[in-house]
């Protein structure tokens, strides 16, 4: 009996999986799992067009976006763009560190 190789990126068919996937890794992943999950989805879009896109070579994608890879962050937010996606801040997950500012005048 002969077995095929899994490969998460023929599963990111749409952009519903797609976006479920990543949101997945960035919440439970560290930045390596982050790097191979936009590496899964720049593969299932298509490296040439992502190369296309991003003014990156496909072999520089392909390392870049490699096991292990470390990428510069400009690389990241490249390919991030080219695959539609971007980064929001919910302030409802933001911890209660942030500073407070009141709209009080200080008295002299």
């Amino acid at each position: 009996m002969e077995t095929s190789r899994f490969d998460i990126a023929d599963y990111l068919d749409s952009n519903e999986m797609i976006a479920e996937y990543l949101n997945a890794v960035l919440a439970e992943g560290d930045d390596s799992d982050l790097i191979t999950a936009i590496g899964h989805i720049a593969k299932s879009i298509g490296m040439t067009k992502i190369a296309q896109e991003t003014g990156l070579s496909r072999p520089s994608l392909y390392k870049a976006l490699s096991d292990g890879a470390k990428p510069q962050f400009e690389t990241i937010m490249k390919v991030l763009r080219a695959i539609g996606g971007q980064i929001q801040i919910n302030s409802d997950n933001l911890r209660n560190n942030a500073p407070q500012h009141t709209n009080s005048t200080p008295t002299h």
